[in-house]
């Protein structure tokens, strides 16, 4: 709103400029006409918008929209380029026509032309600025055209050309910033998550074996049949949580207890197969599997998540058969929820 309200308070006094003269215009009713549809041509080209387009980064979001003018109203800013420089040099005298009221036009058509460039309609605001040039050329020749403004037309035009495109290279490259600094923290945050899992990891671990390797220390590794069971145990707990963390829960792991305390060899192995799956559906994978290790009377245990598409956790279990054979008497594969 700042800059609409400069751009009207800019074009108003070179509106005013067309309206002080020293010599009368041979007719100052048509000057006076042209003034004021060179006025209203510029108010409709700040205010008036068409539609709004959306900015697609969160840099320009702050902005708000970008208003881009409609397409009629860069027709009127045409129609006023054509029609205001002749019909002021028309109003003047042949010996008037180097005044300033009768180059005014110039100038407001460069502050026009500006204008409707800042309105992103590029093509219409140099056709602008060439119809000014063009017929100030017809009243005037070449050359008091390019002293009397019509290089300054251009140049202004030029200049809000470049100053919108460095804004909007400045957005884009700020968007990108934004999006890289994003993307740099959420690595930070996951890095922080992952170190706080493992810390968490580290200490369960710790708490399982700790007061076992204390014990074995101070026997110096002198350990009756229980200690030996009750570190065996612990030793495969603690692999237990160091390579199958994603599988593990309280309930899990009490079933996983149980399991080795009735002399079940146990192993769980965790390949990534569940890092794609949500909190709620792992703990659903999860009180299943808890299940099927409560159920399960095999010798031996493994625990293995999938890749697969259907399944999640596959559970196989061993036992020696009447023959004396090793074969396989559990099956369970644990279904990826939808």
């Amino acid at each position: 709103m700042a800059l609409s309200l400069l751009a009207v308070a800019f074009t108003t006094y070179l509106a005013v400029g067309g309206l002080v003269w020293t010599t009368e215009p041979e007719h100052p009713i048509v000057q006076i006409g042209t003034v004021i549809l060179y006025v209203l041509t510029t108010w409709v080209c700040i205010f008036w918008n068409a539609r709004s387009e959306d900015p697609a980064d969160p840099v320009r979001s702050r902005l708000g929209p970008r208003r881009i003018m409609p397409a009629w109203a860069a027709v009127l800013a045409l129609a006023a380029a054509a029609t205001v420089p002749n019909a002021s040099w028309y109003a003047a005298d042949a010996s008037g026509r180097l005044e300033g009221y009768a180059t005014w036009s110039l100038g407001a058509i460069g502050a026009l032309g500006a204008i409707v460039m800042v309105r992103r309609r590029p093509v219409a605001a140099w056709a602008c600025v060439f119809l000014a040039a063009v017929s100030a050329a017809a009243w005037i020749g070449p050359l008091d055209a390019l002293a009397l403004g019509a290089v300054g037309a251009a140049l202004w035009v030029g200049v809000a050309q470049l100053i919108s495109w460095l804004m909007d290279r400045a957005a884009r490259d700020t968007a990108q910033l934004t999006e890289a600094q994003r993307e740099a923290s959420e690595w930070l945050a996951s890095q922080e998550g992952m170190r706080r899992e493992r810390r968490t990891q580290v200490q369960r671990a710790l708490a399982v074996a700790g007061p076992v390797l204390a014990h074995t220390i101070a026997v110096g590794g002198h350990l009756d049949a229980r200690e030996r069971e009750l570190a065996r145990v612990a030793e495969a707990t603690l692999r237990d949580e160091l390579r199958g963390a994603a599988l593990l829960d309280d309930d899990v792991r009490a079933a996983l207890a149980a399991a080795r305390s009735r002399g079940a060899t146990v192993s769980v192995l965790d390949e990534g197969g569940l890092d794609e799956v949500d909190a709620d559906a792992r703990a659903e994978l999860r009180a299943e599997l808890a299940a099927v290790l409560d159920s399960a009377r095999s010798e031996r245990l493994y625990v293995r998540t999938s890749t697969h598409a259907d399944v999640a956790v596959t559970v196989v279990g061993r036992s020696e058969g009447e023959d004396g054979e090793e074969e396989v008497d559990l099956w369970h594969e644990v279904r990826r929820r939808p």
